[in-house]
């Protein structure tokens, strides 16, 4: 019987298919004739089947290297669910007992255990390396290999010490699988793990079922994911968030909003992050809150949408995570929110990381921020980035496709760009080339002499913005190459050299527009913001009016998003005031009459109907959290020690101060405060804050923050805002 016939009988015995996806047969197939294996494959596109069916078909037992436990019991019950015999699969990690690896043992030694899923951390263990010598092994399968890369978006050390186990324990087929990876991350794989001879099997990346949409982060990003998800009843969505602390409060924000969600991340205990996946794999909850820890290897096929509440730090991440969305090739929908300080605030953990991980970390922001402000289409622009070329020019399923801006002529623009990098002899990165066409005489521009250059402000009047479209466009089309052995510098490709002896037609879409601008903020107040402008003006008047009588200055009776929101949802009782983001029941009860009594009048004046789907509830600002937070400030426990206990940042945890403050709970500080700052240091910052007429953190850094930290500025800011509002 030929290799092919056992094969497709084989795959119809155990899974129940008739005929293999891709390159899923001939990976197999090499495997099994003793072949180290690299396999690049889409999420979605059936990785696991290719270690899964030749596991039952060799001899001996698979050593599959998975990196997070709830992938391993995934696919362990999946394994056990095509088999008879339970013993079939198990894993091996910190999970579990004494008697329950003893018995993962016996049924390995007994013959029964065709696949044994392991942690890294696991495989290094001297008592579990003694035990596998005494195994016959089949071959070991690398799972989400990419993780062995620093390149890849989500390195693990561990993963580099597996080559010398594999070797101690003895050497057999290995076969990598990864989703995502670059040709850099590739070779960086294959060479960790000596496999450079390898067979390579590559698919596609091209997910035509996937739609992809950026939209700019706003002060009602909240709003339109609960609109959002709301329209899409009843289907299976996951929303990714950066920090834990946020995943719990969307997962509590959907909740309260009627959406059946739950949050998953890794600082949860084992038991209830385990439940709460399960709760979405059998669709009890529709929706999952997550950090990336959710999702790797999870087998979902009908996930309708991925949303990212903050734009993921690598383009790895990005199409990993988007790629959870419409696995059975049905409605797939990638939405995505964007502000460049998020990235920004990125860049700011890396940098007490040793500087070629910096290095590293910035360029992979770069290429992020570069996706998210293009106006190309996006499906190119992924593909392209994994060294796909993409041959359409409008793909049909993207946000800059559906809405394709005006090309203009860059010819010129891409000439002097080629000149430049040129004459800066190709050892420069993007935005250094940019500052020497623009005539900007930076630190770096002064100590390379570049200003004496002929090219130096050969585009002094041309925005960077443009600059920049044309440079990444131009690597796209193949002129320029981004050098990523060495961080990112740009060199010509022989399509640029012949460019520049005869120019053509160069066409480009000028990036999507952004607000970066550190000294505003990213979400603008004020009554764009507000549904009813209106309204929003006459409540400002009334604050300051009720501000006068109690001699305070007006952002310390309500702040601006509290006016937004009360002109956009029209509170007219004091519950319902006293449920506006920002507000609570004490400022509720001490400010808010004559605000709802005015609301009221408005609404009634102007035969206003009252959005009620459009009214968000929020969570409570109590919450067990903040609520652990005012005890333990209540026993004059350390700011830092409160932040450690909840795993927090420093500022993560002065937000929410801030916010218990804004919604009308008074914390007293002074214990912490004047340990870090003299009386007259916090006069100083207290009498700046009386007479701001807007108390805006970002004007109060800029004229203190000579003498002052951020840090310190929040939290006299804090006491100010304790002392004076109560």
């Amino acid at each position: 019987m030929s290799q092919k016939t056992v094969l497709t009988e084989a795959l119809k015995r155990y899974f129940g298919f008739d005929t293999f996806k891709g390159n899923q047969e001939a990976i197999i197939g090499s495997l099994l004739d003793g072949n180290d294996v690299f396999v690049l494959m889409p999420t979605g596109g059936g990785k696991s089947l290719c270690y899964q069916l030749p596991s039952l078909l060799m001899e001996g037992t698979a050593i599959v290297i998975s990196p997070l436990i709830a992938l391993m019991k995934n696919q362990v019950d999946a394994m056990r669910n095509y088999s008879e015999e339970d013993g079939v699969a198990h894993f091996l990690n910190s999970s579990l007992n004494k008697s329950a690896i003893d018995r993962v043992k016996s049924d390995i030694l007994s013959g029964k255990t065709k696949l044994l899923y392991v942690a890294p951390e696991s495989l290094t263990k001297d008592e579990y390396v003694e035990f596998l010598k005494n195994v016959p092994i089949s071959f070991y399968a690398v799972d989400e290999a990419h993780c062995i890369s620093e390149w890849g978006h989500d390195f693990r050390p561990e993963y580099r010490r597996i080559r010398p186990i594999i070797n101690e324990i003895g050497k057999r087929p290995v076969i990598a699988l990864t989703a995502t990876a670059t040709p850099k991350v590739q070779h960086d794989i294959q060479k960790n793990l000596a496999m450079l001879d390898a067979k390579v099997y590559k698919s596609s990346f091209n997910r035509q079922n996937l739609y992809y949409e950026i939209r700019p982060k706003t002060a009602n990003t909240d709003k339109e994911i609960i609109k959002f998800i709301k329209g899409m009843e009843g289907k299976s969505g996951i929303v990714y968030c950066l920090s834990r602390k946020k995943v719990e409060e969307l997962a509590e924000m959907l909740q309260v909003n009627d959406i059946k969600a739950l949050p998953y991340h890794a600082g949860m205990d084992v038991a209830t992050r385990s439940a709460n996946q399960d709760a979405f794999l059998y669709e009890k909850v529709d929706v999952i809150v997550a950090t990336i820890a959710f999702g790797m290897g999870i087998d979902k096929p009908d996930v309708r949408f991925v949303i990212h509440y903050d734009m993921p730090k690598s383009l790895e991440g990005y199409y990993q995570e988007t790629g959870r969305a419409g696995r059975d090739g049905g409605e797939g929908l990638c939405v995505t929110f964007y502000a460049a300080r998020d990235l920004q605030k990125m860049e700011k953990f890396i940098q007490n990381k040793p500087v070629a991980e910096q290095e590293i970390g910035r360029q992979l922001l770069l290429e992020t921020a570069s996706y998210a402000e293009s106006s190309v289409c996006r499906r190119m622009s992924l593909l392209h980035y994994f060294g796909e070329k993409y041959e359409k020019d409008n793909c049909g399923n993207c946000d800059n496709c559906l809405n394709p801006k005006k090309k203009v002529e860059a010819k010129d623009y891409l000439s002097a760009a080629l000149e430049t990098i040129v004459a800066l002899k190709e050892k420069f990165k993007a935005d250094h080339v940019i500052d020497v066409m623009k005539g900007k005489m930076t630190n770096d521009v002064k100590s390379y002499h570049h200003e004496d250059l002929e090219l130096f402000g050969c585009e002094e009047a041309t925005d960077a913005k443009l600059l920049n479209a044309v440079l990444r466009q131009g690597v796209i089309a193949g002129y320029i190459e981004r050098d990523i052995e060495n961080y990112g510098l740009l060199k010509i490709t022989e399509l640029g050299k012949k460019f520049l002896k005869k120019p053509v037609s160069f066409k480009i879409v000028e990036d999507n527009e952004f607000n970066d601008d550190e000294e505003t903020e990213v979400v603008k107040s004020g009554a764009g913001c507000a549904a009813d402008p209106e309204l929003y003006s006459i409540l400002k008047d009334l604050r300051k009016k009720e501000a006068k009588k109690v001699g305070l200055p007006p952002y310390v009776l309500f702040q601006d998003p509290s006016l937004e929101a009360m002109a956009t949802t029209y509170p007219i009782t004091i519950d319902e005031l006293a449920n506006i983001a920002g507000v609570g029941t004490g400022k509720a009860k001490r400010y808010g009459e004559e605000f709802v009594k005015v609301i009221k009048k408005h609404v009634e004046e102007n035969e206003i109907d009252r959005p009620e789907d459009l009214i968000v509830r929020t969570v409570a600002n109590k919450s067990k959290v903040k609520i652990a937070i005012i005890h333990a400030i209540d026993r004059k426990i350390p700011l830092e020690e409160i932040a450690r206990s909840k795993g927090m940042e420093f500022s993560e945890l002065l937000d929410d101060i801030e916010a218990i403050v804004n919604s009308g709970t008074k914390i007293n500080l002074n214990y912490y405060i004047d340990e870090v700052l003299d009386d007259d240091q916090q006069a100083d910052i207290f009498e700046y804050f009386k007479e701001s007429e807007k108390g805006d953190l970002d004007e109060a850094y800029r004229e203190l923050g000579d003498e002052y930290t951020e840090e310190e500025i929040r939290l006299v800011r804090i006491k100010f805002l304790s002392e004076m509002g109560f």
